[in-house]
Parts: C-alpha cells; sequence; structure tokens
C-alpha cells in the first residue's frame, strides 16, 4: 500500500506542476489573443495567486476534517478542468474572475497533495517529501517543452490548454485510486511492533521501521501521541517558508535579468544563469532524500540557509569580479542558492508531519506564508529595483536566505530530532 501511495503522490506532483506549467508557458499566446499587457497580465497573475492563498487556508481545516485522499480525489481533477476557464475567457474581465477560481482549484490541490505527501512519509518512517517537489519541477519542464513543440508544429496554444484541462483530470482519478485510505493509520515496512505511549489510558503501538532511523521513530511516535503544533511553532516554520519561498521567487524572476542588466551579459548567454538554478534545485530535491535523511533535519534546514546566503553573496559581489569571471562567479552563486533552497519547503512540510497529529490546519497556514512570498516577492524586488537597483533590491533574498536557518532551526530542533 505504501509503495502504490508513494507513486500516487509522484502522480499528483508532476501532473499539478505540469498544469501550471502548460498555463506559464502558453502566458504568452494569452497575452497577444486577448491584447492584455504587462499590467492586466500581472493583475491576472495576482488574481490567481490571491484565490490560492484564500482557498489554502480554507483547504486545511477541510483536510482535517474529510482526509486529504478525499480532497485530493476532488481537488486535483478540479483544478486541471478549471483551466479551461482562462483558456476560453472572450476578455480580460471575464480572464480576470475565472482567474480567482483556477486559483481556488490551485490552492485546493497544493494544500490536499502535500499534506498527503507527508502521511506518505509517515508510513514510510523515513525522509521521502523531497523527491515530489522535484517531480514538481519536472512536470513544469515537460509542460514548457510540450508547449514548444507543438508550438513548433503549428498546434493552437488555446487548442493544447483545452486538451490539457479534459485529458489531465482522468491521470488524477488514476493516481487518486492508489492514494492511503482515509483514517489509515502510519505503518512502517516489515518490523516488530512496540508500544510508544498511551492515549486515554489505551496502549498506542506503532511500527518500527528497520530503514526508517531516528526520524521514522520520532515521526511514528509523535503522531501516535497526536501532538499538534502551536500557534508560535506554526509561525516560526511559516516564517521560514515565506523567507526561502521569496529567496526562491527572487531567483526565478531575476537571475536572468541581474545576468543581461548588471553583468553585461550577451543575450543568448544570460537565460543560462536562470538555467543553473532550476537544474541545481532540481537536482538537489530529486535526490536529496538521503542526503536529508543521513544529516537529519536540524542540520539540513542550517546548511539550507547557508548555502543560498552564500550564494547569494557571490551573484551580488559577482560585478566587482573580473569581466571575464563574472558570469561563471554568478553562476556558481546562483547554483549554490539552488541547492540550499531546494531542501527548505521539504524539511519544513517533513516537521510539521513530524509534530503528530491532523496536518491539514497546520500546512495549509505555513503554505499560505510560503505562497504570500512568491506572491509579494517579485512585486517588492521590482520596487525597489527601480527606486535603486537591482543589486541592491537582491540585498532582500539575501538576507531572507539567513532567515531560513535563524527562524527554521530552531522550529524543527522542536519536532524533530537531531
Amino acid at each position: 500500500m505504501n509503495k502504490k501511495a508513494r507513486i500516487a503522490v509522484f502522480g499528483f506532483f508532476f501532473l499539478s506542476g505540469f498544469v501550471l506549467g502548460l498555463w506559464a508557458a502558453g502566458l504568452p499566446s494569452l497575452n497577444d489573443r486577448l491584447h492584455l499587457g504587462p499590467g492586466r497580465l500581472g493583475s491576472v497573475l495576482l488574481l490567481i495567486s490571491a484565490g490560492a492563498l484564500v482557498s489554502m487556508l480554507i483547504t486545511g481545516p477541510v483536510v482535517d476534517r474529510w482526509s486529504s485522499r478525499r480532497v485530493c480525489w476532488i481537488g486535483g481533477p478540479l483544478s486541471a478542468v478549471l483551466l479551461l476557464g482562462p483558456a476560453l475567457a472572450p476578455s480580460y474581465w471575464s480572464l480576470a474572475a475565472l482567474a480567482v477560481v483556477f486559483g481556488i482549484g490551485v490552492g485546493v490541490t497544493e494544500v490536499s497533495m502535500n499534506a498527503h505527501s507527508v502521511e506518505v512519509e509517515r508510513a514510510y518512517g523515513r525522509p521521502i517529501i523531497s523527491a515530489f517537489h522535484g517531480t514538481w519541477s519536472l512536470g513544469g519542464a515537460a509542460a514548457g517543452a510540450i508547449t514548444a513543440g507543438t508550438l513548433r508544429l503549428g498546434v493552437d496554444p488555446q487548442a493544447l490548454l483545452v486538451a490539457a484541462a479534459l485529458v489531465v483530470p482522468f491521470g488524477y482519478l488514476a493516481a487518486a485510486r492508489w492514494l492511503l485510505p482515509a483514517g489509515a493509520a502510519p505503518e512502517g515496512f516489515a518490523g516488530s511492533a512496540a508500544p510508544v505511549g498511551s492515549s486515554g489510558g489505551e496502549q498506542v503501538v506503532v511500527e518500527r521501521s528497520p530503514g526508517g532511523g531516528a526520524l521514522g521513530q520520532a515521526v511514528l511516535e509523535r503522531s501516535a501521541r497526536r501532538m499538534p503544533l502551536g500557534v508560535g511553532l506554526i509561525a516560526l516554520l511559516g516564517v521560514a517558508a515565506f523567507a526561502g519561498h521569496l529567496s526562491e521567487g527572487a531567483a526565478i524572476d531575476w537571475t536572468s535579468l541581474h545576468a543581461r542588466w548588471i553583468l553585461g551579459a550577451d543575450p543568448a548567454l544570460a537565460p543560462l544563469a536562470y538555467t543553473v538554478f532550476s537544474v541545481a534545485m532540481t537536482t538537489v530535491r530529486l535526490l536529496g532524500d538521503p542526503i536529508r535523511a543521513r544529516l537529519g533535519p536540524v542540520l539540513t534546514i542550517r546548511l539550507a540557509g547557508i548555502l543560498a546566503t552564500a550564494g547569494y553573496v557571490l551573484v551580488l559581489v559577482a560585478p566587482a569580479t573580473g569581466a571575464s569571471l563574472r558570469l561563471p562567479v554568478a553562476w556558481v552563486g546562483w547554483a549554490l542558492a539552488g541547492v540550499g533552497l531546494a531542501t527548505v519547503v521539504p524539511v519544513i512540510f517533513s516537521a510539521v508531519g513530524a509534530a503528530g497529529g491532523p496536518v491539514g490546519r497546520a500546512l495549509s497556514l505555513v503554505t499560505a506564508f510560503g505562497a504570500s512570498g512568491l506572491l509579494v516577492g517579485p512585486a517588492v524586488l521590482g520596487y525597489v529595483a527601480e527606486a535603486a537597483s537591482l543589486p541592491v533590491a537582491l540585498i532582500i533574498p539575501a538576507v531572507l536566505a539567513a532567515v531560513v536557518t535563524l527562524s527554521g532551526t530552531p522550529a524543527i530542533r522542536r519536532v524533530t530530532p537531531t
């Protein structure tokens, strides 16, 4: 059951990244069709994020009440079907309204599939969440490649979005059949049962997984005792998530522009800065679970912030190096930032699961914190860059990368072993 559930969650993450990747890749064509312009297009993206944030906060309690499996069954297919709205919108105003609805579907899927990923990790008794997020990135990359390929073949981008909205829901439904049953207790791999505590005078028994190690046993014990996260702890984790997401969003939006504007890179070379960051992040997410299991969550989050901060420092000093070194130094910096930031979300979400008890409400709050970082980050950096300069603006994510360590380390130490 655990292996099938893990495959199902991989499917959900891939399809979620795929849908959002198709949407992002189709934005230029949507802009041309409706004659939006930068201002209106920015408003549409803001409305999607606003809808997602609202639904994230609502979805958490629903997940706790009805289970992540049931919400995944509805949220996954629905988020894909709702892509029809923006794809077929005949005007800007209808697009604006439908963008909010699409964002709501995205938020429901994000919280429910992440909550289920935490439950599956509990069942495994060892870190496995990081690879799910790497698969999400692969889904987005696949969507971009398919969009580019179909455009070269002369396929209408609108037709591609419509086709995806009609086909992808069946992929979600197929994956949903393998999700963990609603209310299933964490189950490890073959091992001996051992009492770890009691609840209401009743002994609680969990399975000790021989491959799970200290993290797995702690997750199961805390889950059995159902120890919820307090408001203060959620706030600490949320601040770390906000800082990590804003630093990640800054890299996504400004790497290529920094290379072009500040480092004087050739237009053909400038996009490589983002490529370096993206490849580093995706690789670590796909391969990072064994590393996280070996280092432990506390050391992992500490190193995440340190590496990301060091990466941003290199990016900031790159213009002061020789002309021949500027780009290589910046590339090394963006690679370090990608390596560090890759583990932030998996470690934080895993910590929510390690705290035990229902994860929906806590995870929705932490996810909303992180999403708000992605939402406000690009706008704030843009305003600062316009008022001062882009290097000055990039000091903000550099400082927040350090906040990942300062906020995340004490929070994760309280819910997971070192």
